[in-house]
């Protein structure tokens, strides 16, 4: 029998076992996209991924410590979303439209995704905790070229675009709303902190495309470009 460079044994091992986490993590995506973050048990999650029980605790102390991987996933999915684009806009009401746009598109291309996004944005406050420090910093730009007049503050301006986009993704996994539906989500986003009927039409004539991780990314497949329809 042919000897084994250690080396590569080595590298083998950790592939294995890289490769069964992302399996673990991929059937806890799809899970939390059926069922809320509450119900799941271990039980349900190696028989999604196919693997022995003892398998999971191999990887994972618990279901906290899969639930937080669960979150780093979608993290930077989010973060990888948005930043590319959004730092070379200088309209911050257009970048709070372009942010936008990337969930929505991207719920509208994968609605299981939006399941879990939203699922887990309740269950997790590290979900959301990067999307709306971009957000923030948008919108106080926003805020900041406003009128003295205006009655709408940075922080009440995050929680009307957070709540209705959260809003929006629910609807779209629970297949209620659909791409014609989409130009109007955003429309009413921006009407809600404050532009005029012409302004919401400007900002959505300038629109770019938001570019998407393909779905394929949660499931740990090879993540794709491509760009969503409409804009």
């Amino acid at each position: 029998m042919a000897n084994i460079d250690p080396i590569r044994r080595a590298e083998i091992g950790r592939e294995k076992r890289a490769k069964t986490r992302a399996q673990l993590i991929a059937a806890a995506n799809a899970l939390f996209a059926r069922q809320t973050v509450d119900s799941l048990t271990v039980d349900d999650v190696v028989r999604e991924a196919e693997v022995a029980k003892g398998t999971f605790y191999v990887h994972f102390k618990d279901l906290r410590e899969l639930t937080a991987a669960v979150a780093s996933e979608l993290v930077k999915a989010i973060d990888d979303l948005l930043q590319p684009i959004r730092l070379s806009i200088d309209d911050p009401a257009l970048r709070v439209a372009y942010g936008c746009s990337c969930f929505i598109d991207r719920a509208l291309a994968d609605p299981s995704w939006a399941g879990v996004v939203v699922r887990m944005a309740a269950a997790e406050a590290t979900v959301g905790k990067v999307a709306r420090r971009r957000l923030l910093e948008d919108l106080r730009r926003y805020v900041k070229e406003l009128p003295p007049s205006s009655a709408i503050s940075t922080e009440l301006a995050l929680e009307i675009v957070v709540g209705i986009l959260l809003q929006v993704l629910t609807a779209i996994a629970d297949g209620r709303l659909s791409s014609r539906h989409r130009e109007g989500a955003l429309a009413a986003i921006l009407r809600a902190i404050g532009l005029e009927a012409l302004q919401v039409k400007s900002v959505l004539a300038r629109l770019p495309k938001s570019a998407n991780v393909a779905p394929a990314e949660l499931r740990g497949k090879p993540a794709k470009l491509r760009h969503a329809a409409g804009g």
